[in-house]
């Protein structure tokens, strides 16, 4: 599915590259932590990363015939509308238990800006109950191809610019995860600013 169907549209619709793979285990459970701009990042990250990324999809998209089968083959699994956080965060530490690598958005939602603005401590607490080393990736100019209320997305470039893996927080304690949920802010931001990549 991610080379027949998301292969084209990343690399020749939208100009996609990617930089930094061989920051990225191939194998056991890891967390992918990125920006959030629009609905095309988790296929483009599963995609781009190079190994399958989980994603928690709402459980109405399940219910569409094609739709059901891209996402579910991509690895998206459902959380249902109004479901707890607690109840999200067991669903993703059951996917990396089993040694998926599984995919959180830092602000939780779409930003218009495409930054991380508001991050939460989720992707921390999932790498502190595991072990999972944190992977933070940048998304470039996602949020300008399919802005919030667009049908029809625009054909600009999008790059991904993939950081060198975060260690575990020491411990679950709030101190913690905020110091490393802080530390993926400032990664992927970062990266954010270096901008697109040059095709020199």
């Amino acid at each position: 599915m991610s080379y027949f169907l998301v292969f084209p549209i990343f690399r020749i619709l939208f100009r996609g590259r990617t930089l930094g793979n061989e920051n990225v285990p191939k194998h056991g459970p890891l967390v992918v932590v990125a920006n959030h701009g629009s609905h095309l990042d988790p296929p483009f990250l599963g995609h781009a990363l190079g190994r399958p990324v989980a994603f928690m999809a709402k459980a109405e998209l399940f219910y569409i015939p094609f739709l059901s089968f891209v996402i579910r083959a991509c690895g998206a699994y459902p959380v249902s509308r109004g479901a707890s956080d607690r109840e999200a965060i067991r669903t993703a530490t059951a996917k990396l238990r089993a040694g998926w690598a599984t995919g959180v958005f830092l602000d939780g939602t779409r930003q218009e800006d495409g930054r991380v603005n508001k991050p939460m401590a989720g992707a921390a607490l999932l790498s502190a109950r595991t072990g999972a080393a944190i992977i933070p990736v940048a998304v470039i100019n996602s949020h300008r191809a399919l802005r919030k209320g667009l049908f029809l997305p625009r054909l600009v470039a999008i790059h991904l610019r993939i950081g060198k893996p975060i260690m575990p927080p020491q411990s679950r304690k709030r101190i913690d995860l905020d110091k490393t949920t802080f530390k993926l802010q400032e990664a992927i931001n970062s990266m954010l600013d270096e901008g697109l990549m040059s095709d020199k």
